[in-house]
């Protein structure tokens, strides 16, 4: 069946830094739908130029997201096909992409994935740590007590585990993990995909020194080495 299809909302992955990363299946879709709805309309422009990319745009994000949320809907249920794209990675991973996507299911609309690039599987590659299990976690809570709360949660949890966090928490996010989790392995890369990219490895004390003394710039996705199985065998016998 050609793409893109009538009444069908498309998640489009779109590159994380490099360009190159488009796939050209995502750039058919996003040259023949309907609609492209966007995070940020005028990052995605940019975008859509490089690649001679002329279709209607509108913004979804989350300020519009309980207004547009319908209107999308009524487009798709009365045929027009629609990509939704967020500023790098794949939507609906921890942006305002899941709420049309929920609102899509929920009316029946054909929902369709385009993959593409995803900065939490490309730390978690890099990172030297367990693949074989892991969970994305997005960002720990801004507000220090909830932040150490959820961090508690899973001290015991086996599995290794993805964080995205910002410039200005990441040493705060670092110190609590590392008073709560002691010497984990972990790993802090940015700029992936990017001329400058970075995947810093160590422990959390070693990283949160990294940190303190020179303190990086860019966004982080910060991937922890699960609890020692010992120390969960250990909990569980007491």
């Amino acid at each position: 069946m050609s793409e893109p299809s009538p009444g069908t909302l498309y998640l489009v992955g779109t590159p994380i830094g490099n360009v190159e990363d488009l796939s050209p299946r995502a750039q058919r879709i996003l040259a023949e739908v309907d609609l492209i709805a966007a995070e940020d309309t005028r990052h995605t422009q940019g975008l859509l130029s490089r690649f001679s990319i002329h279709r209607p745009l509108v913004s979804y994000h989350d300020h519009n997201k309980e207004r547009r949320t319908p209107e999308l809907v009524e487009k798709l249920q009365a045929g027009s096909s629609v990509a939704i794209v967020s500023d790098a990675g794949s939507p609906g991973i921890s942006d305002p992409a899941f709420t049309l996507v929920r609102a899509a299911v929920d009316a029946g609309v054909p929902v369709v994935p385009v993959p593409g690039a995803s900065s939490a599987l490309c730390a978690l590659e890099v990172s030297g740590l367990p693949t074989d299990r892991f969970a994305f976690e997005g960002f720990l809570p801004r507000r220090a007590a909830r932040r150490r709360a959820r961090i508690e949660e899973l001290r015991r949890d086996p599995r290794t585990l993805i964080f995205f966090e910002s410039p200005h928490r990441l040493r705060e996010s670092l110190r609590d993990l590392a008073e709560a989790w002691g010497e984990r392995p972990a790993s802090i890369s940015r700029e992936l995909t990017k001329k400058f990219e970075e995947t810093r490895r160590g422990t959390l004390p070693s990283l949160l020194q990294w940190v303190e003394a020179t303190p990086p710039r860019g966004e982080f996705v910060l991937v922890v080495g699960g609890a020692p199985r010992a120390a969960e065998d250990q909990e569980e016998g007491d």
